[in-house]
């Protein structure tokens, strides 16, 4: 593997690392919070917005995106786009997948496991 190629599958395994972490950081912080339209209902739209903001879980999963949005711009000023945004949605939907299983407790069924493993056949045939 060419140091160009290590180079741009490490910054395709960093925005899929950190936009992965992100997603279960907001749904985890989403869910430990509960109900927004309750939480606006008792104290408006700014308690509601307070209580978001408030959120440490929300907070470290909106650095996280962040951080994968400034690796994907990254990746792009290296590589060509119809290589990393391929890799990059569909690397996502696995982690996300396997994350949300094992972190956030959903039940994944059969299906979408066999989709995930398609995924992987579809990427695989990509950095080929």
């Amino acid at each position: 593997m060419s140091p160009a190629t290590l180079h741009t599958w490490t910054t395709i395994f960093a925005v899929v690392l950190t936009a992965t972490a992100g997603d279960i950081l907001i749904a985890g912080g989403m869910r430990k919070l509960g109900d927004l339209d309750d939480i606006r209902a008792k104290s408006g739209l700014l308690g509601a917005i307070k209580a978001v903001l408030s959120s440490g879980m929300f907070l470290i999963g909106i650095t996280c995106m962040a951080i994968s949005f400034f690796s994907l711009l990254f990746a792009l000023s290296d590589a060509d786009l119809s290589l990393i945004a391929p890799a990059t949605a569909s690397l996502t939907f696995i982690t996300t997948t396997a994350a949300a299983k094992f972190f956030l407790k959903e039940n994944v069924d059969k299906r979408r496991w066999l989709a995930a493993l398609f995924v992987c056949a579809g990427v695989a045939l990509l950095a080929r």
